[in-house]
């Protein structure tokens, strides 16, 4: 086969029109006139980061898919559609990468190495896979802006963050607090409640009974039991319930002798099942209460010497109202450091709290004989637990131990055990909002409507405070200061902090703009310093004015741009004013502008955009980000910071970078710059031989000079209020708070952009799996509500989980599923998106899913849609008109089903019930394909006349156009295959307006889906007759009656002559499968057509191609003229071929010319 004439496959098919929205700026289109013209008003979405780390998977895939499926269709609705795209940059998935990368294996390690150096490669290694997320999302059909992404270690982000957590605080709504918590050994820092839920697996331990003997009664042990035998060192108390019954019993230990009775003392209800085996003897009964008071001995001896806050009360056995008598020994052991009951106990009685064991997970070093080892570990919760077993055994202190199997909580990233350990942070106190939270959670439309009174209203029912502080170096700081009384400032804006900082700047700064140069007046760019652009008489006679102006200033030194015209300037000034040094310094040249270097300011303007240039980080090929040109001006700056004190020091440079510096030293936003830059004359950018005094801020900034708020630039700054000297504390904030930011920080509110995001807060539409019901959706409400006291968010669409066929887990390790981007290849995205659309997964529930559903997509919606054009484009008549009217019922039913298809499907986006929005496509495609084409096919080609082939055409026209625009959200690409081929009227399907649902007749719907009901039975009759559909039969009866005008569909379709009707039939129809011999011959003419059309097809003549048949089987002059009309047959010639048909009088052959 040719190779330009090769087929092409639907990925290449895709790609085209991948390349044909991109090249066209059709995504950009669809937000600036959305459905093709002026937007009717803007519809909110929330993108959440995802992190960049590694590659998309099905679940990245999934949630992405709903979220472009939605805004697509508020689009076609007119709506502009905001969607920027975002990354999650920090917290301990990001850490942990990086320390398994570097081969550190705990916190002391990260500090041996460098927070700095640490973070440096955290900064690097945070967007890795960030090119290849660009090329994943756009090829599955996903619109978003990934060109200007939010990111949330991004200085504007953690400012905004400052502004949220001062705000918090300032409402009574942020606190710092000592709470029990769980906490990472390895990671050694807290974790929120909703993220201890996210990694339960059940682990197998020890559990343990141990002897407490009392110390006023020698002999007589209290039995105490416990799940965490690695806390008893850390014993101070005994908790039992004063009004449970007890019993003291006499028992000989395995293995002693007769004189070596103890006593021992146990709640009665548990007393055979505590001493199951064994041979014992009551001998005393009584109430707990009598316990209450007594001493025992302590198990350990690492703390008797110590000296200890109220240590008259360790020791010693309480009465606890959470004593139940269903497990253990009804006493139970406390360890106020490691357990929430058991600090409260301590609290209230004033119990001493010994944390013998860490943050990292070892052992104290007072707890001699285990110093330094882990009590739990990944991979192995025992070893530790053994040892202390060991040890109470060895010291006959253990008097039973057994092995369980319990749900047990993991770190999230690290999957090491966690710890109940008490320990301080900083909390978000959501308890107090609660009813609040409840209240907006109320107005929530969540779909599945379950989600928002069940796993998420329950989850806000019983809502904790919210620990936010992580005791870690890759994240946004807390912006809290202490001094060394305890005082507290909290910082909240960039600007507060250089006002509060220490450290002030050394010297006194002036920038100036070199005089009028040739360029200047010839309106050229030069930004690489011609040798000839000089200064002209009139720059010469500004810059000694300004010089002049400056001689009051006692200027100390000049620092200059290499240029001609800059050097230049600074001469003349430095001339003037005495002979001041000059220091050239490349970092002061004129902003590179790349492809416009040598042409004209105005046709730079024009074609990047009279405010478009100034944007941050914009860039124009070949050029530099004005951010960039920021950061090395200010790089300068900070250098002269370091290397003079006490001086007056002039920067000599170009306008651009001029402006640059007075936005970077004065932290400027970019709304300001835009906002001067709009105005007639902008202040800004300085006239040629202006001098600006520049007061720079001090904040924290990196080595290029950009600001740069992580660890350790911010742990540098130190506040002065007062006379008293402020440092910051080491937390930072947890990535949930910071990912539950984006509604704000990602538009650096409330520092600019206020208006946009007063237009798209709340957000219409958020969209995530199930487990994030625990994750952003509620970091977003706690922040939303905490801040603006208003859910975030009006509707939400929660995804379930994608399994593997088998109902696990996907795993790459098990291998049992096929990379999503082999199946986009093979099948289309478009397939891909259908499957997972159409599905139950959309609301809440699991799928199981394999390749097979998305290559059953493929082949009954994809292929056979592409089919039905090709059939369509094959006969298409000149000036085909579209139109929704027919006086054919086939025509009135198919126009009908596409209606109700529109209906479906917009009564599912506006629910945002994508299943029921989307389900339909594939039924519709299945009539256009199966029984409209099918039973139209003759009209299309033209053989019942033009009339006729034009009726058909118009419909089809119609139902396709409809069709495309209704699939469009769901199926992009292939929307836009259909749309081109019928010559839609816009650009792109993308730019349409949504469908209006036009006439459903309903009756026809219901009476064509009768007639093919009828048709299916009577094939199946033909079928158990061994009947086949190409021998005619000559009637066909049925039960009900049926209008005419169904009854040719009915004819054809059953290859029968006449229909009868029959009340008192059982059965819905009745054959006549009586073969006449005239039957018989045109059962065998339609043998022979068949034969060959499918030696047509081999030999790939066109329907136009005419052919001579040669054949040795005498056709009957009756059938001559179908034969030969059907078949495209200019003349029938005696003779025989390779190519055989079955017929009444056996095989006969022949071949076609």
């Amino acid at each position: 086969m040719n190779e330009n004439n090769k087929q092409k496959t639907i990925s290449e098919k895709e790609q085209e029109i991948l390349n044909f929205w991109q090249e066209n700026k059709i995504f950009e289109k669809s937000i600036e006139t959305p459905a093709g013209e002026k937007a009717k008003g803007d519809f909110s979405f929330y993108d959440g980061p995802p992190f960049a780390t590694g590659l998309p998977h099905f679940g990245h895939i999934l949630a992405g898919t709903i979220k472009d499926a939605i805004p697509r269709y508020q689009t076609m609705n007119g709506k502009s559609v905001r969607r920027k795209w975002g990354w999650d940059c920090h917290g301990l998935p990001i850490e942990n990468l990086i320390e398994k990368k570097l081969g550190l294996k705990s916190k002391k390690d990260i500090e041996d190495f460098g927070v700095g150096k640490f973070n440096k490669d955290a900064n690097d290694s945070v967007l890795q896979y960030e090119e290849e997320w660009k090329k994943v999302m756009p090829r599955l059909g996903r619109w978003a802006d990934m060109e200007h992404p939010y990111k949330t270690m991004d200085a504007t982000y953690t400012e905004s963050i400052w502004w949220s957590w001062k705000t918090l605080y300032e409402k009574g709504l942020a606190y710092e607090g000592n709470k029990m918590m769980h906490i990472c050994p390895r990671c050694e820092t807290p974790l929120a409640q909703s993220e201890v839920g996210l990694e339960y697996h059940d682990v197998t331990d020890l559990s343990v009974t141990a002897k407490f003997e009392l110390v006023d009664e020698p002999g007589t042990f209290v039995l105490a039991w416990t799940t965490t035998p690695w806390t008893l060192p850390g014993n101070v108390a005994l908790a039992l319930s004063k009004d449970a019954e007890y019993v003291k019993v006499l028992s000989k230990e395995e293995g002693s002798t007769e004189q070596e009775v103890s006593k021992y003392i146990v709640a009665k209800s548990r007393l055979e099942e505590v001493f199951k085996g064994k041979e014992y003897e009551i001998v005393e009964e009584f109430k707990g209460e009598k316990l209450v008071g007594k001493s025992y001995k302590p198990l350990f001896p690492y703390f008797e010497d110590k000296e200890i806050e109220n240590k008259e009360n360790i020791w010693k056995i309480w009465h606890a109202d959470f004593i139940t008598l269903d497990t253990g020994t009804g006493i139970a052991h406390e360890a106020p450091a490691f357990g929430a009951e058991d600090m409260e106990l301590a609290k209230a009685n004033n119990i001493p709290v010994i944390k013998h064991v860490k943050m990292d997970g070892t052992f104290t070093a007072d707890v001699t004989d285990f110093a330094g080892m882990k009590v739990k570990v990944k991979d192995d919760t025992q070893s530790a637990d053994i040892e202390i077993i060991k040890w109470l055994a060895h010291n006959g202190e253990l008097f039973e131990k057994h092995k369980i199997i319990h749900s047990y909580p993991l770190c999230w990233r690290c999957k090491t055990p966690l710890l109940n350990y008490a320990t301080s942070s900083w909390f978000v106190d959501v308890p107090k909002m609660k009813d609040r939270l409840i209240e907006e959670n109320k107005k929530i439309i969540w779909v599945p409507e379950h989600i928002r009174d069940g796993r998420f209203g329950k989850w806000l029912e019983g809502a904790r405070e919210w620990a936010v502080s992580r005791t870690r170096y890759w994240g946004a700081p807390l912006p809290v200061w202490k001094n060394e009384d305890g005082e507290m400032i909290i910082i909240g804006s960039l600007k507060e902090l250089a006002e509060k900082n220490k450290q002030q700047p050394k010297n006194i700064y002036y920038v100036m703009r070199h005089g009028e140069a040739e360029s200047n007046v010839a309106g050229i760019i030069d930004s690489d310093g011609s040798e000839t652009n000089n200064l002209t008489e009139k720059g010469i006679a500004q810059a000694k004015l300004s010089a002049e102006n400056l001689k009051d200033k006692n200027i100390d030194v000049i620092f200059t741009s290499p240029f001609l015209r800059t050097k230049k300037t600074a001469k003349i000034v430095s001339d003037i004013l005495g002979g001041v040094e000059i220091i050239e310094d490349m970092r002061l040249k004129e902003v590179n502008v790349g492809i416009y270097d040598k042409r004209k300011v105005s046709d730079y303007l024009k074609e990047v955009g009279k405010l478009k240039y100034l944007t941050l980080d914009n860039r124009v090929k070949g050029g530099e980000t004005h951010r960039e040109v920021m950061n090395r001006m200010v790089q300068v700056f900070m250098e002269m910071e370091e290397k003079y004190e006490g001086k007056n020091i002039l920067f000599v440079t170009h306008g651009g970078p001029a402006r640059m510096f007075v936005a970077g030293a004065h932290n400027l936003t970019e709304e300001e710059l835009l906002i001067d830059e709009a105005t007639d004359e902008a202040k800004l950018y300085p006239k040629n031989a202006e001098v600006v005094k520049v007061s720079p801020l001090i904040i924290p900034r990196d080595e290029t000079g950009a600001v740069n708020l992580h660890r350790p630039y911010i742990d540098n700054t130190e506040l002065l209020v007062d006379g008293k000297t402020y440092k910051r504390i080491p937390d930072v904030f947890d990535c949930w708070y910071e990912s539950g930011s984006m509604p704000f920080a990602q538009l650096h509110y409330p520092f600019e952009n206020k208006e946009i995001f007063a237009k798209n807060y709340p957000a219409d539409f958020i969209a995530e799996g199930l487990d994030q019901t625990r994750g952003w959706f509620y970091s977003l409400i706690n922040l939303g509500v905490g801040l603006f006291d208003k859910a975030p968010y009006k509707h939400v669409a929660v995804n379930g989980l994608i399994m593997a066929e088998t109902g696990m887990k996907l795993s790459k390790s098990e291998k049992n599923y096929t990379d999503p981007m082999e199946l986009v290849e093979k099948y289309g995205a478009d397939s891909m998106r259908y499957a997972l659309l159409s599905s139950p997964v959309v609301k809440g529930e699991n799928l199981l899913f394999g390749d097979d559903i998305v290559s059953d997509i493929y082949k009954k919606l994809v292929s056979r849609l592409l089919n039905v054009l090709s059939l369509y484009e094959m006969n298409k008549p000149e000036n085909v008109i579209a139109k929704n009217t027919s006086s054919d019922v086939l025509d009135r039913w198919m126009i009908s089903r596409v209606h109700e298809l529109l209906r479906d499907a917009t009564k599912g986006y506006d629910s945002y019930k994508l299943d029921e929005a989307t389900r339909g496509t594939g039924d519709l495609i299945d009539d256009i394909s199966v029984w409209y084409t099918r039973r139209s096919r003759e009209r299309l080609k033209g053989d019942m006349g033009e009339e006729s082939q034009m009726r058909a055409y118009v419909t089809l026209t119609y139902v396709l156009q409809t069709l495309a625009k209704t699939m469009a959200p769901v199926m992009p690409f292939t929307a836009e295959i259909v749309y081109k081929a019928l010559n839609g009227e816009r650009e792109s399907v993308h730019l349409e307006s949504w469908p209006t649902v036009g006439v459903i007749e309903d009756e026809v719907i219901k009476e064509m889906k009768n007639v093919r009901d009828i048709v299916t039975v009577a094939l199946s009759l033909r079928t158990q007759s061994k009947i086949a559909v190409r021998q005619p039969l000559q009637k066909i009866t049925l039960k009900d009656e049926i209008k005419s005008e169904y009854h040719q569909i009915i004819l054809d379709e059953l290859n029968v002559k006449e229909i009868a009707f029959a009340n008192s039939l059982t059965e819905v129809c009745v054959l006549d499968t009586e073969i006449t011999e005239e039957l018989k011959l045109e059962g065998d003419v339609r043998n022979l057509m068949r034969a060959v059309q499918d030696a047509r097809k081999e030999k790939g003549l066109t329907p136009q191609d005419s052919i001579i048949l040669l054949t040795d089987y005498s056709v009957p002059e009756k059938f001559k003229e179908v034969l030969m009309n059907t078949c495209k047959i200019s003349e029938i010639k005696g003779g025989s071929g390779k190519y055989k048909a079955e017929t009444g009088v056996g095989e006969v052959s022949f071949d076609i010319n």
